[in-house]
């Protein structure tokens, strides 16, 4: 079977040939359990924490040291990549970890990274030997500069700054140069104190509460940073390796195994999203299909958490600088019970408009995770089309019914099958296949679900560390529709979601529409490192190692690359920021010999009238345009590197921003009080408000392509 949530499981092949080890086969949910994670209850291990105390610095552990002698020998032996541990990947580690450490550039100095380069050879031997010093080393030495730059921040809350002066606030130091002198620093961290006060005082608080909110916030950011681990460091610096060869192979401390175990099982109660801590925020890294998030619609991938209440009523407690596990245990509770979230919207500069959002706690539930259908009618002349619409959030299977025997199980494939008689029952004449956010699922039923459009062949090729390659053909005997049909992607759509899609593009099945796919190709395997220690609870943690890659029956991957749309809809999902191809050592396109398939050719001849016909149509379409604004502003501020901390002008630039949304509510026919600042801040969002135009024009589209393929029908009878 292939495990659902982002994460597969080969067991069905990988049985076949004799396989020891769980594969995980879609875009991962994994990152949000390495680092300082998302918490749960600790699992056993039998080592002491050595926790940081004011002046105690954290050294390694024995356990460590042969945990990593242990990871860095199954990387070598089995990553896709088959790449030595040597100096070069040394150098690697050094930057991946200094910018685990210390993304904007705001701890260390100059000099203390040029000290560190004493070690930029060093650190393959710290993985092959355990000789772990000089990670620690600098672990502590950004412990040292982290206690120095929250004291001055506490110290400079004594006096109000000056919100008059005309300065601004470079808040995204990611290709910023490292500070040279303590004083560079002090005025970095003066200006984003400012920055911190004016935000506040932006929600309408005065200075004084200001200065108590921030008081608490550094407080908080000072004990969580004491509280970090010796094991939460180590996990650090085994990802920053891991990460040399691919953004998906990571280790997982024993910690965080149980937190993914959790996961995986389903046995998650909360809002339903993986989260993972940058640069001080609690920021969501996946929505888990079928939990309360997703289902709500309100959260985004990339949302900064900056308060949680508890209840309808219970006022939002600051969590910048707070330790993940700490955000995590507030956000959880007891199924059935609400909590708030204030939200900084993603891409948001620090200081925009906050959001509040109201989720139910509850399970992660394969009924939340099943495919749904709708139908919308479209008026073509005299004739009205019903254009069918399933909606797939991810490839799921009930593994255990299954495995018990239950002849009803529910699956993915099987559902759709079911959604598309009952369509077929309503007077469908196309159908939209909707994958926007799926980011994948089992692989099965990846190949099950092409079953029921194309006709029987091959679906995907698999190609493992060693070479050998394997094609996976369509499993299902019959096709369960052969009319027209569109696939609606986005840039989240990924792994199986883009097996999917691609394998409709190949056969010239149906047209793909919306924006290139994640470009998520590999295929990962899960090692449980325990079972190569010693003793009944070793503590060893788990690898993920990437062993594989897929590709198209045409011998392209869709790896890097993804799947570009046959037509292209406007997304607010920044192709600069999301994607495989934004991750420094994702693994490169290739392709690999093609296989023999039968491709239907009329649907190419297609592409360019209705791209016209689109283009003509979205010109006169209020939603479609103002979604385009939406693009555009959004483009504007991901590329703004800095924000003003003149209170005046934010204040201005804030009720600009307050009036194109009310500007905006207003052309879309919301019934909404005018958004001030205060019922900006306090105001539930609702993902209902805003239509959702890029859905109504793939359901145009496909309504034009049902005519097209008509007249295209007419014209081969009229020739025979």
């Amino acid at each position: 079977m292939y495990q659902a949530h982002g994460v597969s499981n080969a067991a069905r092949n990988a049985a076949a040939r004799g396989r020891r080890y769980r594969v995980l086969f879609a875009l991962p949910i994994l990152l949000a359990l390495c680092g300082i994670l998302s918490g749960t209850t600790q699992a056993p291990v039998r080592t002491a924490v050595a926790t940081a105390a004011a002046t105690h610095e954290l050294e390694p552990t024995d356990r460590q040291k042969r945990v990593s002698k242990l990871v860095g020998s199954v990387i070598e032996r089995s990553h896709y990549r088959q790449s030595p541990i040597n100096d070069p990947v040394s150098s690697l580690m050094l930057d991946r970890y200094l910018e685990s450490l210390d993304g904007t550039k705001s701890y260390f100095l100059a000099s203390d990274i040029a000290e560190f380069e004493k070690y930029r050879f060093q650190l393959d031997d710290a993985i092959l030997t355990g000789a772990l010093d000089p990670v620690f080393a600098i672990f502590n030495r950004f412990q040292q500069r982290s206690r120095e730059r929250i004291a001055y921040a506490v110290d400079l809350l004594k006096h109000e700054p000056d919100f008059a002066l005309d300065e601004t606030f470079e808040y995204d130091r990611a290709k910023a140069p490292w500070a040279v002198s303590a004083t560079e620093l002090d005025d970095l961290w003066r200006k984003r104190v400012k920055n911190d006060a004016l935000s506040l005082m932006l929600a309408n608080k005065s200075w004084a509460e200001a200065h108590d909110i921030l008081q608490k916030r550094y407080d908080s950011l000072q004990k969580s940073s004491e509280q970090i681990t010796s094991d939460d460091i180590f996990e650090r610096f085994m990802n920053a390796f891991a990460h040399v060869f691919d953004p998906h192979s990571n280790y997982f401390s024993p910690r965080s195994s149980e937190e993914y175990r959790i996961q995986m099982s389903l046995e998650y109660e909360g809002i339903g999203a993986s989260l993972q801590l940058v640069d001080d925020y609690v920021t969501v890294l996946n929505i888990l299909p079928g939990g309360p998030a997703a289902i709500s619609g309100q959260l985004n991938i990339n949302d900064r958490i900056v308060g949680v209440g508890e209840g309808k009523t219970g006022k939002p407690v600051d969590v910048i600088g707070r330790r993940i596990d700490d955000v995590v245990q507030l956000i959880r509770g007891k199924v059935g019970t609400n909590v708030r979230l204030q939200l900084l919207p993603a891409g948001a500069a620090p200081g925009s408009p906050e959001k509040i959002i109201e989720l139910a706690r509850n399970k992660v539930t394969l009924e939340g995770q099943a495919a749904k259908k709708e139908v919308r009618k479209v008026r073509r002349g005299d004739r009205e089309l019903m254009i069918g619409i399933i909606n797939v959030p991810s490839f799921y299977q009930n593994f255990n019914a299954r495995a018990a025997g239950d002849k009803d199980y529910r699956s993915t494939t099987r559902d759709v099958r079911k959604l598309i008689d009952e369509l077929k029952k309503e007077g469908m004449d196309a159908l939209v296949m909707d994958l926007r956010g799926n980011g994948g699922g089992h692989l099965s039923e990846a190949t099950a679900l092409s079953g029921l459009f194309i006709p029987s062949g091959p679906v995907v090729q698999l190609r493992e560390t060693g070479g050998r390659i394997e094609v996976l053909d369509d499993p299902e005997p019959t096709t369960a529709w052969d009319g027209p049909m569109t696939v609606l992607v986005d840039r989240f759509s990924a792994s199986a979601s883009e097996i999917f899609a691609a394998a409709i593009q190949d056969y010239g099945r149906g047209l793909i529409i919306g924006q290139q796919t994640y470009g998520k190709g590999s295929v990962q395997n899960l090692y449980p490192l325990d079972r190569y220690a010693l003793g009944a609870d070793p503590g060893f943690g788990q690898l993920t190692v990437t062993i594989g890659k897929y590709y198209r029956v045409t011998g392209e991957s869709t790896q890097h690359r993804g799947v570009q749309p046959d037509i292209t809809l406007a997304s607010l999902i920044s192709t600069e920021d999301v994607g495989e191809s934004t991750r420094e050592s994702a693994l490169p396109w290739d392709r690999i010999k093609p296989v023999q398939f039968t491709h239907d050719n009329w649907l190419k001849q297609t592409v360019v009238e209705l791209e016209q016909v689109h283009e003509k149509r979205i010109a006169a379409d209020q939603d479609y345009q103002s979604l385009l604004k939406d693009v555009q502003t959004a483009e504007e501020f991901r590329s703004r590197k800095f924000i003003s901390l003149n209170l005046k002008t934010r204040m201005a630039e804030r009720e600009r921003l307050e009036k194109d949304r009310s500007t905006k509510d207003a052309s879309n026919g919301t019934d909404k009080a005018p958004a001030t600042q205060a019922n900006a801040a306090t105001k539930p969002a609702k993902a209902q408000d805003a239509p959702d135009a890029t859905l109504g024009e793939a359901t145009q589209i496909t309504a034009d392509l049902d005519l097209i393929r008509q007249q295209y029908m007419s014209k081969l009878q009229t020739r025979r």
